[in-house]
Order: structure tokens, then C-alpha cells, then sequence
């Protein structure tokens, strides 16, 4: 994995290298500390655009798995201060939506 990710910094010309964390369970990943911590998810509720929010530079955000977050996860997620987001009008695949939230995140 790290030779993909070394791969796809030098093809998009990035000067800086993303971290790939092993596999985390679910409330361990809940306790990472950022400034801002955000799920993206599929269930219709109030979210805010990630698009429209402004951003730092210790960002978090959390992509659902193929078939969303459970209720659960998603209320467990809120509850530790993850703010609901959109990633846009349409849904996407798991692999895409991970591309356009870290595509968001760096807009300014």
C-alpha cells in the first residue's frame, strides 16, 4: 500500500505523502484526536456540505463502508463530536467518496 500511495503523490505531483493507518476499529477511531472531525453518510438527516465548510489542517473525516454506517455507528460518531457532512448531490461508491471528501479537504 505505501507503494500506491508513493505512486499516486508523485503522478498527482503532491509534495506531501498521506499517512495509511492500519485497520482501526470503530470507537478506537473515534478517539483520534483532530480539530475538526466529520462522517460522511448516506441517511437522510441535516448535513452540512463539506464543500461549504471552512477547514484546518487537522481535519478528520469518516467514508461509510459499501452500505453506509449502521445508525448506530453514525449516532456514536455524533455523540463524539463528528460533525454530519455531505460530499455533494449524488452517492458514491466507498473508493470514490474517500477521493472527493480528501478532494475537499484541501480546497481552501
Amino acid at each position: 500500500m505505501q507503494n500506491i500511495l508513493i505512486s499516486a503523490m508523485l503522478q498527482s505531483q503532491q509534495c506531501w505523502l498521506p499517512f495509511l493507518h492500519e485497520p482501526t476499529e470503530f470507537k478506537k477511531v473515534l478517539e483520534f484526536p483532530f480539530e475538526q472531525r466529520f462522517i460522511a453518510h448516506c441517511e437522510q438527516s441535516n448535513k452540512h456540505q463539506l464543500s461549504h465548510i471552512s477547514h484546518s489542517k487537522n481535519q478528520f473525516i469518516l467514508v461509510g463502508p459499501e452500505g453506509d454506517f449502521t445508525p448506530q455507528e453514525i449516532e456514536l460518531a455524533r455523540e463524539n463530536n463528528f460533525l454530519p457532512v455531505a460530499l455533494g448531490d449524488t452517492r458514491l461508491r466507498t473508493e470514490t467518496a474517500g477521493i472527493v471528501a480528501a478532494t475537499l479537504l484541501c480546497m481552501p
